[in-house]
């Protein structure tokens, strides 16, 4: 498996559209076989940051996903929202196995 954690920052006027279009995007997500999981989490004490959760399959998955209609009307509907760029951080995966995603 292979694990994104994306970081954003939302500017407080966009907060419900960011949530909105993010929701769509990760609802098609889900369906493509290269995702094993696509969570959106929003901080409990400081609402205008998201994580994205992102499990793929392989390591090609992620090039794959960002070439998806859904992905990229999300990148541009939402990027003039954010305070700053979004960040992300890849991850490998320890547990579960690969057959417990």
């Amino acid at each position: 498996m292979h694990i994104v954690l994306v970081y954003i920052h939302v500017k407080e006027e966009f907060m419900d559209a960011f949530k909105a279009a993010s929701l769509e995007n990760a609802r098609n997500s889900v369906q493509e076989p290269g995702v094993a999981r696509f969570d959106v989490i929003q901080q409990a004490d400081d609402p205008s940051r998201f994580v994205l959760v992102e499990v793929y399959r392989s390591k090609d998955a992620p090039a794959q996903h960002r070439e998806t209609a859904h992905y990229l009307t999300w990148r541009d509907t939402v990027t003039d929202m954010m305070v700053e760029p979004r960040t992300r951080t890849e991850y490998v995966n320890l547990f579960p196995d690969d057959a417990g995603w």
